[in-house]
């Protein structure tokens, strides 16, 4: 494991007045790839990046999509609904929704507020909290974790929680193989797919040098990472100074091994791995006050902050080519800027509002 601790110079704090681009700005553009927007009602769009236009969308069988995960091989769409009691899949090159699945029946509405699903398209890992419907009351479950099997249509087993401890929200990721699922928490609990028992056990609760905190993670990106890593945000307690400290880890499931550095205080921020994984982006929100931020990853440093008119919801992509930024969510709107200067370029517009996903898909 390798430690490096690193704090920024003065990062350089300036302010863009936004307007429509010229010139040079126009042909900018993210690269060649797909934007895929979950939108209401009851679709996903699909936007050309090279041009921006709207070249078609996928029509979803059982409501509109609140969250949409796309499949470690990137040829499918898993997504929830906004009843949270449905999940479709959908294959990405033909554009259909190839099946469909809800554990509700009968007086009982089954919520999914967790999904992982496994990378050779088996069986997909499910958290629910059950709600039935009496003569005088609702009654709700614990929450439950079940193995859903995509070929026969059925739960093959309730799984234990790790330690026997419920969760409201699960954290789980497979190996890129799919023989093994870990439970991220305060330590990263491994569990074989066959039998799902756990095998071993990765102890990040304890410091892992002294005098050093334990770490942290917030916010993990793999969308342009190598399978089985993770890289992202984390905070890490300094035991000398008694204050948090951020900084980035790039996370090795498979030798459970992290190599991280700090940049600085503690601070809310996002993040969105850039194609290449030389650059990573992030925002920070908060009312009145909102801010690009750019990470070098090579030279291990807070590269940049811009402070920017943002919106009071929003979320952050990199482009395919890792040129531009799309800022959306809450609207009908994707608002482009440039990567390198935080330069606002112009807005795509489209006749819904989006949901919570978008996936940027290089082209081919």
């Amino acid at each position: 494991m390798r430690i490096k601790m690193m704090l920024p110079a003065c990062a350089l704090i300036f302010f863009l007045a936004i307007g429509p681009a010229f010139g040079a700005d126009d042909k900018l553009t993210g690269g060649n790839g797909t934007l895929y927007l979950g939108g209401r009602p009851n679709h996903i769009a699909i936007i050309d990046e090279a041009t921006e236009k709207l070249v078609g969308e996928i029509r979803t069988k059982t409501g509109t999509p609140a969250q949409i995960t796309l499949s470690q091989d990137k040829k499918r769409f898993y997504c929830v609904d906004m009843s949270f009691e449905n999940i479709e899949i959908i294959d990405i090159a033909s554009r259909k929704v190839i099946d469909t699945f809800t554990l509700s029946e009968g007086n009982k509405k089954a919520r999914i507020f967790g999904f992982e699903p496994d990378p050779l398209d088996r069986f997909i890992i499910v958290m629910t909290k059950t709600a039935t419907k009496l003569p005088d009351r609702w009654e709700i479950s614990a929450p439950t974790l079940q193995q859903y099997d995509l070929k026969d249509h059925k739960v093959m087993r309730t799984i234990p929680w790790p330690k026997g401890e419920e969760r409201e929200f699960a954290n789980m990721h497979f190996s890129p193989n799919g023989k093994l699922l870990y439970f991220f928490g305060e330590d990263i609990l491994i569990y074989d797919t066959v039998d799902f028992k756990q095998v071993d056990k990765w102890e990040l609760s304890h410091p892992i040098e002294d005098g050093f905190g334990r770490i942290d993670f917030n916010a993990l990106d793999d969308n342009n990472e190598e399978p089985g890593f993770f890289t992202g945000l984390f905070t890490v307690q300094d035991a000398v100074q008694n204050r948090k400290i951020m900084g980035i880890a790039r996370v090795n499931l498979e030798k459970k091994s992290v190599d991280f550095y700090a940049l600085g205080p503690e601070n809310r921020v996002s993040f969105s791995l850039a194609p290449g994984r030389k650059m990573a982006y992030g925002l920070h929100s908060e009312i009145g006050k909102y801010e690009f931020w750019a990470f070098d990853l090579v030279n291990h440093r807070l590269d940049r902050k811009v402070e920017f008119p943002g919106r009071p919801r929003m979320a952050l992509a990199t482009s395919s080519n890792g040129k531009v930024l799309y800022i959306w969510q809450a609207g009908n709107t994707i608002d482009l800027y440039e990567a390198a200067t935080f330069k606002y370029l112009r807005t795509i517009t489209l006749d819904a509002d989006g949901t919570g996903s978008l996936h940027v898909m290089p082209g081919q």
